[in-house]
């Protein structure tokens, strides 16, 4: 077992965390240890206000992460197969509670735990040498806890397909179910990821925060109950003054192009 279970690195003075699993001898398989440091890391990240992403990944680029760790699932008894079962699903659920956006970042092997851990993250990129695949039934064990994610994601028929059968699947079929929303070559994952983060660090933080709030009411909500919270949260961007301030910077850049193509100046490029 690795001295250091995770790895935590802040970048864009803070806004942007990375937390890694560091388990690379075994694909990055998931044990207490590496759960119980992921789960208090970004715990720690949730009270955060500089916070604006969390990217997640595995160390290496052999996998994102390999499931959990097969000895200490061979030595679960019924009250110790609860606990680790609920550790994990801890895990999934301080990704969907934190309240900014959580990019995974798939690298190589995703795996039974792992996959529940990618699908509680908002976004989801790959490389395109991922593999992806749920192979509990494989090992005596039904998947479960964030696996029931999976359905809002890829549909009923083909999360019966990953689980019945515990088959993998490769990147570009994952894109295809809609398991991830973006595949690129490996040598280029950090680049596409990076333009990802941009983009959201460009955003008001503030209604990036009530954007993942909003996001969240709506998986449990039916339609007009959800764009009644909608209403909601749109009022309550305003009672700061980023919408203001936002809104008044994009008409003076607008002013300032019209401006430029009215003295038949190079116009830059638009931005919302």
């Amino acid at each position: 077992m690795t001295d250091h279970p995770i790895r935590l690195r802040r970048d864009h003075g803070g806004a942007v965390a990375t937390v890694s699993i560091n388990n690379v001898d075994r694909l990055n398989c998931l044990g207490r240890a590496q759960i119980t440091a992921f789960i208090d890391a970004v715990t720690a990240l949730a009270d955060d206000p500089k916070l604006r992403v969390l990217i997640v990944t595995g160390e290496g680029d052999r996998a994102f992460m390999g499931g959990a760790n097969l000895h200490e699932l061979g030595a679960l008894n019924p009250p110790l197969a609860r606990d680790f079962l609920t550790l994990i699903h801890r895990m999934c659920a301080v990704l969907r509670d934190l309240p900014v956006p959580v990019i995974a970042r798939v690298n190589g092997f995703c795996l039974g735990a792992g996959l529940e851990v990618m699908a509680a993250c908002d976004m989801h990129i790959a490389s395109d040498n991922a593999t992806f695949g749920m192979p509990e039934v494989k090992i005596g064990l039904p998947s479960v806890v964030e696996a029931a994610l999976l359905p809002q994601l890829i549909g009923w028929g083909r999360t019966k397909l990953l689980l019945y059968t515990g088959d993998t699947i490769d990147a570009g079929t994952a894109l295809a179910w809609g398991l991830v929303e973006k595949v690129v070559p490996a040598a280029d994952l950090d680049t596409a990821l990076n333009g990802w983060v941009a983009s959201i660090v460009e955003a008001g933080p503030q209604a990036i925060r009530l954007q993942k709030e909003l996001i969240r009411d709506w998986e449990a909500m039916a339609v007009n109950d959800a764009i009644e919270a909608g209403i909601r949260c749109m009022v309550r961007a305003y009672q700061s003054d980023e919408p203001t301030r936002m809104v008044g910077a994009a008409i003076q850049r607008l002013k300032a192009r019209k401006a430029a193509a009215s003295e038949g100046l190079p116009r830059t490029p638009a931005k919302a």
